[in-house]
């Protein structure tokens, strides 16, 4: 339900700026404008704007996909809390996503950022907390164990954050990423605990049916 609102909200005030530019320049991150002017609400309204059709579009299919189920996983672990806990992991990565941006380029006028993708990589990594074995299918046609997909995406995030050059905040991706995975630990301790004991169950079953294949 929450992920509904979400998606329906954030496609509203993204098609909104899409045609009134004062608007987009009004939401965007600017870490500029955050520090000398104080506009802290920026660390949000970013995150309900994107830079085109395509950007928009992966952000709400994935966000829409992932964040019911793990609306569904929250409810049966903390109950009346669920809803909050969920708003705090969305907008949690949300602003922990760009903070590294922000002291960055607090200094740089001409610095600009925006989409939920920050809050979307932290849904994601609650998942793979929660279900590293099941697997996740990239449009499609390739389908890896969550956890592959995770310890992938975030080397990807990470080298191309080094080397830079596609006008993507790459750190964005990753410091939201990790977010995701802390915050539902930090809620839940004993999934950590689940989490290795599904990745070594795994191991164990897949040492099993070669052996048997070799007998």
């Amino acid at each position: 339900m929450i992920s509904t609102i979400l998606v329906v909200a954030t496609i509203g005030i993204s098609l909104l700026a899409f045609s009134r530019n004062e608007y987009m320049n009004k939401l965007i991150f600017n870490p500029y404008m955050i520090d000398k002017h104080k506009q802290w609400y920026r660390f949000i309204s970013s995150g309900f704007i994107h830079a085109d059709f395509i950007h928009l579009a992966v952000n709400m299919f994935v966000l829409f996909s992932f964040g019911g189920i793990i609306e569904q996983y929250f409810a049966a672990y903390f109950d009346n809390r669920a809803g909050y806990y969920y708003v705090l992991l969305y907008f949690g990565g949300m602003v922990a996503s760009v903070i590294p941006t922000f002291k960055k380029n607090k200094d740089n006028i001409y610095y600009n950022a925006l989409g939920a993708s920050g809050a979307v990589s932290a849904v994601i990594f609650s998942f793979i907390l929660l279900e590293p074995m099941q697997k996740i299918c990239l449009y499609g046609l390739l389908c890896l164990p969550s956890i592959i997909f995770g310890v992938a995406y975030l080397f990807y995030c990470y080298y191309m954050g080094k080397k830079g050059g596609d006008n993507v905040n790459h750190d964005a991706h990753m410091w939201g990423a990790i977010f995701g995975f802390v915050f539902t630990v930090i809620l839940k301790p004993d999934l950590l605990i689940s989490f290795f004991q599904k990745l070594m169950d795994f191991g164990n079953k897949k040492k099993k049916k070669e052996s048997d294949l070799s007998g």
